[in-house]
């Protein structure tokens, strides 16, 4: 298998069969990303494509899930996903899911009737890096789309039929702004269905530019307190449908369940944290961090 530097996939696919068909990110303008900041963006040729799925059959011939790996694979144009799809069908005829990472401008460059033909060919689940419904953090960070867009483009993968899964950044709006950012960002997935919601917590990382700001004096970093309120506030306004998970090793209160009905016991674990736990005591959950 033919795999570039360090490989990134989601919890959930842990277990699923990785399929490198792109190599980096192919915005790569977040400023509180460095997964790619020294992987030039490159679409792998078919040819690898295809040697990758003859060695996949040899050892996973049952496969019913394929992750396709990369910042953001989704870019490719649809002639070239249905070419992959269709490879995977062949080498692998029990897959039934072909999961991914996408960017909101992935989706806008695809018609509603494309993405319903890439659903039709096993291209059913996307990982999307929401981020945040606040459009000021969101101008700030450089993600390239507004929280309208974010829901525009949503709606337009429920059309076609496509699940997805949600990530909001915790912490990523800084000092004081946490209760908006959480705000923002329920109205905005209220306004959508979608599959489940991750939520990590922000790790600033030496040479990205959010941590160059953070230094320069640009940047406030939120605190561990201001961390659990946000989380509290979002959960508090977030009324679709879904699954929450809010256990990610950066979350120094983990907690996870389904909206509406574990509202309440999801709140009562991050308010015990609020009632007695200190700053100091939270902050060292995070200065012992040494992965992600």
């Amino acid at each position: 298998m033919h795999y570039t530097g360090t490989i990134y996939r989601p919890p959930a696919e842990a277990k699923t069969l990785l399929l490198q068909v792109t190599v980096g990110c192919s915005h790569d303008g977040c400023t509180f990303c460095s997964m790619y900041k020294d992987v030039p963006f490159r679409i792998e040729p078919i040819e690898q494509i295809e040697e990758d799925l003859q060695e996949s059959r040899s050892v996973r011939p049952d496969a019913k899930r394929v992750y396709l790996v990369g910042g953001d694979p989704f870019v490719l144009s649809l002639e070239r996903l249905k070419i992959i799809a269709q490879k995977i069908k062949e080498y692998l005829p029990q897959c039934e899911t072909i999961s991914m990472y996408a960017r909101i401008t992935n989706i806008k460059t695809k018609t509603t009737e494309e993405l319903k033909e890439l659903r039709s060919l096993g291209i059913n689940y996307l990982y999307i890096g929401i981020e945040t419904g606040h459009d000021e953090t969101l101008t700030r960070i450089h993600k390239g789309n507004t929280a309208d867009e974010a829901v525009e483009q949503c709606k337009r993968l429920e059309d076609a039929g496509i699940a997805y899964h949600g990530i909001y950044l915790n912490g990523l709006a800084g000092h004081s702004k946490g209760e908006i950012s959480a705000f923002e960002t329920a109205k905005l997935f209220n306004q959508l269905r979608p599959k489940s919601i991750g939520i990590t917590s922000l790790i600033l990382i030496p040479g990205t530019d959010l941590y160059q700001q953070k230094l320069n004096g640009e940047f406030v970093e939120a605190t561990e307190f201001e961390r659990v309120q946000e989380l509290k506030y979002f959960i508090e306004h977030l009324e679709t449908d879904t699954k929450v998970f809010a256990n990610h090793v950066s979350m120094a209160t983990p907690v996870i369940g389904k909206i509406p009905e574990d509202k309440p016991k999801m709140l009562k674990v991050l308010q015990d944290t609020i009632d007695d736990f200190d700053e100091d005591e939270l902050r060292q959950y995070r200065e012992q961090l040494r992965q992600l």
